[in-house]
């Protein structure tokens, strides 16, 4: 354990989190890599309703310890302790809650830490939280930065459609043509299909418009600094420069960007171990379904299975589950299909007849080695599994982040935000292909979905994965370009 003068020294960042797994995720990764890679202090604050998940029986602040030093998370009020129920629950309403309640606790988490002999250095935020900003200088820390959990394209893609290319964008997403491309500067040319979703509303009646809004404030801080422009203001990417060289190239004059990725703790555990766990470190904020599919795993052959998860919010309809699972029925491929118990929660007939679907699938495919459905798993452990040779996905950035760090090639099946983006990089790099959707409903149908399997999973796909795995590993590597990066911003901040 680090001596009392040591810890004095020791730059410290409180890692504020908006309440979903797809945040919380990486935010434990980032903690992970400040502590043990960098040295520093982390804390990561999450809401009091994910806490209440990830510490069942604790409360107020918990510090994992592990070997090399200790994250510490502390829980915050969005003014939905109980948790946000997007079936009931309006999402504008909440977006207020957050903001008003988040920063009151918020704020007292800093004075918390500060009257314990341990200031927050430096606030670090994921995406909707951009009040983060004014609290940390409210409250005397000294920067703030956003942690980019989406492509780097993503932001220059916002970037440059709020600094000049907003006309371009409008006109060709008001084509209707998806192919329509799109060209912003310092980018390779895009597709309407390929930038984020929301830039592509045309109407301020879309239940999405006020998301244009909030990523208009986000550009225009990152530009003139955090908390009204007093404070130094950075964006760390989880991603590193051979993945996206040409949107870090665009940023760079407008925007202080630091790639540091790929940020995933588990590159830098003892081969074939998972991150050290204790006795009090933190759950997903869905339950596991135990160990039995890694057993399951174990008894595939090399690069066989196909894995299938749409990650931790996108619903998969029952139409898209009844394409998949004839396509999986026919191609007599082993799969390993993730289906949250919450895909169809308040539809019970749905909900049965997904469950009919995909035990048929299974059984249809049982001379290729069967299939099995979980409602959660561990993905990092899934997709470093030797037998995995094939991941469909919804394509969130983090799940594209995991899938080429382990080289595991993708079919995307992107469906709104920025899959379309990360769907983008998978092609571009050459990892995996693409789905196309049915026009109306967005169903990717099974004839398409077999193609791509088969493409994804042959021999020219799976050694350009390998390859990008290397390059991936490469960067967060000791003396690797991403972990200079982190190295170099954690020394800004190390106390005079």
């Amino acid at each position: 354990m680090a001596s009392a003068e040591a810890r004095r020294q020791q730059a410290h960042f409180l890692i504020v989190t908006y309440p979903s797994q797809g945040h919380v995720t990486p935010a434990r990764h980032l903690a992970r890599r400040l502590v043990h890679g960098a040295g520093a202090r982390a804390t990561v604050c999450v809401p009091v309703s994910a806490f209440r998940k990830m510490f069942p029986t604790d409360d107020g602040e918990v510090v994992v310890e592990e070997e090399g030093g200790a994250v510490a998370y502390a829980a915050y009020s969005d003014g939905y302790d109980g948790g946000f129920d997007r079936a009931v629950d309006d999402h504008t309403r909440y977006m207020a809650q957050l903001s008003t309640v988040g920063a009151r606790t918020v704020a007292g988490v800093l004075r918390r830490l500060r009257g314990e002999g341990r200031p927050v250095t430096c606030a670090v935020y994921t995406l909707l939280l951009p009040w983060v900003a004014g609290v940390a200088r409210d409250h005397g820390v000294g920067a703030v930065a956003v942690f980019w959990i989406q492509p780097t394209t993503a932001l220059a893609a916002y970037y440059h459609y709020f600094r000049g290319g907003r006309d371009a964008v409008v006109a060709a997403a008001a084509s209707g043509d998806a192919f329509a491309e799109v060209s912003l500067p310092g980018l390779q040319p895009l597709r309407v299909r390929d930038i984020p979703s929301f830039l592509a509303i045309t109407s301020d009646d879309d239940p999405f418009a006020f998301v244009l809004s909030e990523f208009a404030e986000l550009i225009d801080t990152l530009e003139r600094g955090g908390g009204g422009g007093e404070l130094p203001t950075y964006v760390l990417a989880n991603t590193f420069d051979a993945m996206e060289r040409d949107a870090l190239a665009s940023l760079r004059p407008h925007i202080d960007v630091v790639a540091v990725g790929p940020v995933l703790s588990f590159l830098h555990d003892d081969d074939d171990a998972d991150e050290t766990k204790t006795a009090s470190s933190p759950n997903d904020l869905f339950d596991h379904d135990g160990g039995g599919y890694l057993d399951w795993l174990g008894t595939k052959p090399a690069r066989s299975v196909v894995y299938i998860s749409f990650g931790s919010t996108s619903v998969m309809s029952k139409n898209q589950v009844t394409e998949i699972a004839a396509a999986m029925a026919e191609s007599k491929k082993p799969f390993l299909w993730v289906i949250r118990k919450d895909n169809c929660k308040d539809d019970d007939d749905d909900n049965e007849a997904i469950k009919k679907l995909v035990a048929a699938a299974a059984a249809a495919a049982d001379t290729g080695g069967g299939g099995m459905a979980v409602e959660w798993c561990d993905q990092a452990r899934v997709l470093s599994h030797a037998s995995v040779g094939c991941f469909v996905t919804h394509c969130g950035w983090n799940s594209t982040v995991e899938a080429v760090a382990c080289g595991v090639p993708v079919v995307a099946a992107p469906q709104y935000s920025d899959q379309g983006t990360s769907a983008w990089v998978v092609e571009r790099i050459g990892v995996g292909v693409r789905a196309a959707a049915r026009a109306g409903d967005g169903v990717v149908e099974k004839a398409e979905l077999r193609r791509c399997v088969d493409a994804a999973m042959s021999e020219a796909v799976a050694g350009r994965a390998a390859a990008w795995r290397e390059e991936a590993r490469a960067a967060v590597a000791r003396g690797g370009a991403s972990e200079r990066n982190l190295s170099e911003f954690v020394r800004r901040f190390v106390p005079e």
